[in-house]
């Protein structure tokens, strides 16, 4: 039975295949309550065909109300992107009306909505602000929870740093890394994603490597390194495009040098199951994107981390750091076992894969609904 009058109405905001994967399985509680009613705002690289245009693997979802507006305007204008988001998101939920905003993460579509949150006196909720990295998202992840009212954190360390930030405690609620629920849900079969892909490698490690804003004179040739290194290994690799940040065209300029290569399968993006698939099953993970600093530990697979773009981020056995040298990408490539060792594993650190119920749980309660709008510091010392 619905305690409020009305259903809640809940905008979700989503830019990226990374960040869809965040929030899936918080819509999907949603969708099954009687109390609410979710809306998904699409933007960003879901609408790039260029990038795989995955908005189709929303759509395939079955999801209720799902709108969409083109957000990008050119990867070296993010804050003209920025502004563009703001501007689109801020038509939309005059029309929607919403009880609260989801936003996810570190990208610029999620300060966009919160920032359009605060100015409208609508409730925002952040999913995993309190974290932290070593580029220009982090200013991002940071700003946004500033902007965000309520804060769905993935651990007690990430609640410390909004603490710190003069967030209330009575806002800030540990609910585990919501991807979690969907990794150790019924995944597809490694036999099914492969014939889906086209894959016939027995063995493989998985590329994914996205630019480094603020060291953009670097991206090129940190980009060239890594790709010798890989051609030189003569491993089997699956290649994701990155994200549409400034410097991804000089990243994408260098992986036409692995295109027609047998050793190596290029995707502009995955479904997000098929890739928990494929990275469940990987030999290791190399690059720098945070699937191998958050996802592949919990999995026991390998990542080598190249550079500084998740600095200080999570540490564990099964993350081996290196410069952008080739010779350090070789050596660990030749020292990472063809097979993770199972008991690296560990998913502890963000969560038991309950994330959606917590969710649930916390939006049910009459107490979140109470948190104002007007925002306090709170000197929490």
């Amino acid at each position: 039975m619905n305690k409020w009058e009305n259903k809640k109405k809940i905008v979700f905001l989503t830019g990226t295949r990374a960040d869809f994967g965040k929030i899936k399985s918080l819509i999907e509680v949603l969708v099954e309550s009687a109390e609410f009613e979710p809306y998904i705002f699409v933007t960003g690289m879901h609408l790039q065909e260029e990038y795989g245009y995955t908005l189709v693997e929303i759509e395939r979802c079955g999801f209720p109300h799902i709108d969409t507006f083109d957000n990008f305007t050119h990867e070296k204008t993010m804050d003209l992107t920025l502004a563009k988001t703001i501007d689109g998101f801020s038509r939309y939920i005059k029309i929607i009306k919403p009880d609260l905003i989801v936003v996810h993460g570190d990208r610029v579509e999620a300060l966009a909505g919160a920032i359009t949150g605060a100015l409208n006196n609508t409730l925002v909720a952040h999913i995993e602000g309190g974290e932290v990295s070593g580029t220009i998202d982090e200013l991002i992840r940071h700003s946004t929870s500033k902007m965000s009212h309520i804060h769905f954190v993935s651990n007690e360390e990430a609640k410390t740093r909004l603490l710190k930030m003069g967030e209330l405690e009575e806002s800030i609620f540990t609910i585990g890394s919501p991807d979690l629920d969907v990794m150790f849900s019924d995944l597809p079969s490694l036999d099914l994603v492969k014939k889906y892909y086209n894959i016939d490698f027995d063995n493989y490690g998985i590329l994914m490597f996205h630019p480094v804003t603020t060291d953009y004179a670097n991206i090129q040739d940190h980009a060239k390194v890594i790709v010798d290194a890989l051609l030189e290994s003569q491993k089997k690799y699956i290649v994701i495009y990155p994200n549409n940040d400034l410097g991804s065209k000089l990243i994408l300029n260098e992986y036409e040098r692995l295109k027609g290569n047998a050793n190596f399968k290029i995707y502009p993006s995955l479904r997000f199951e098929y890739f928990l698939t494929l990275l469940k099953n990987a030999d290791f993970i190399i690059g720098n994107s945070s699937a191998g600093i958050r996802e592949a530990p919990c999995y026991g697979v390998h990542s080598i981390n190249i550079g500084d773009r998740q600095m200080n981020r999570s540490s564990n056995e099964a993350i081996h750091n290196v410069p952008y040298s080739k010779e350090h990408i070789h050596k660990a490539l030749n020292d990472i076992p063809k097979k993770a060792d199972a008991a690296i594993a560990s998913n502890m650190e963000f969560g038991e894969g309950n994330s959606k119920n917590k969710f649930f749980e916390i939006l049910s309660q009459t107490d979140i609904w109470e948190l104002s709008c007007q925002k306090q510091f709170r000197d929490n010392f």
